[in-house]
């Protein structure tokens, strides 16, 4: 026979575990919808602009229905925990590298200046190397807004990275922001996803048109047409759901992905 202090004690547990699961739903939930860390992102509506934050790095948020009022949410990442140090400079930072991406949809080839972007390139060469992309997937598409596909998640939904960050690079190579806070991130882009200054990892993301974004985001590189064509093939398809931000209704998966000098 259980007696009534017992019970009571077995309640005020099974409420304190109940209570910790909901703070940490509604952490994650926090770290998804700030995506991009309280960035904007424009979304042309009937009668003048919308504001969407926009997060990129290791934790992502799914896709909403309503991108306009709800905000529409760009490719995030969540800084690891405890961080490790970033790898070694160990490339040439006066050349131009390629990144190889065969996918199953189809190759992308990308140009990065290291130049402009030194550890950015450092790091995929490093990961890269170690096959890190080899076998993961492409998380997240946005098609309203802002029109991205986000990669570099090893762990396929938005949480995962290298295990370290590294820092802002070239946040100028698009020029000057303007009155709106913005700048365009040309169609053929690839830039770093984060959820702050100085926390990208490995998530990145495609740009197949013209998007809007603040300046928050390392640009480190451009995309061959070809790939541009392979992405906005896989924007055609739309995201799962039917919303305009979420996991693309045509899954891709980075099966190899190589780095070397050009």
């Amino acid at each position: 026979m259980v007696s009534s202090d017992q019970r009571r004690r077995q309640l005020a547990r099974e409420k304190y575990v109940r209570q910790q699961q909901r703070r940490e739903e509604a952490r994650r939930k926090a770290r998804r919808n700030t995506v991009i860390a309280s960035s904007l992102a424009v979304v042309l509506a009937a009668g003048g602009a919308v504001w969407a934050s926009v997060a990129l790095s290791g934790d992502d948020s799914n896709g909403t229905d309503n991108v306009a009022s709800e905000a529409s949410k760009t490719p995030s990442a969540e800084p690891s925990t405890p961080p490790q140090p970033e790898p070694a400079m160990a490339i040439d930072k006066k050349a131009t590298y390629t990144m190889a991406l065969k996918t199953n949809v189809g190759d992308i080839t990308v140009t990065m200046d290291a130049a402009k972007a030194p550890h950015t390139v450092n790091s995929f060469k490093h990961l890269a190397d170690k096959k890190f992309f080899d076998g993961t997937k492409c998380h997240r598409l946005t098609t309203s807004g802002i029109y991205v596909l986000q990669c570099g998640d090893p762990k396929g939904d938005g949480t995962g990275g290298p295990g370290y960050s590294i820092p802002d690079e070239n946040l100028n190579g698009l020029g000057k922001a303007g009155k709106d806070g913005t700048v365009t991130f040309p169609k053929g882009t690839v830039a770093m996803a984060n959820a702050g200054p100085g926390t990208g990892g490995s998530q990145f993301f495609l740009v197949y048109k013209d998007t809007k974004l603040p300046p928050n985001y390392t640009p480190f590189g451009t995309f061959d047409p070809a790939g541009v064509k392979v992405v906005e093939d896989v924007a055609k398809a739309g995201v799962q759901g039917g919303s305009g931000d979420g996991a693309p209704q045509k899954a891709v998966t980075i099966e190899k992905a190589t780095v070397a000098k050009k």
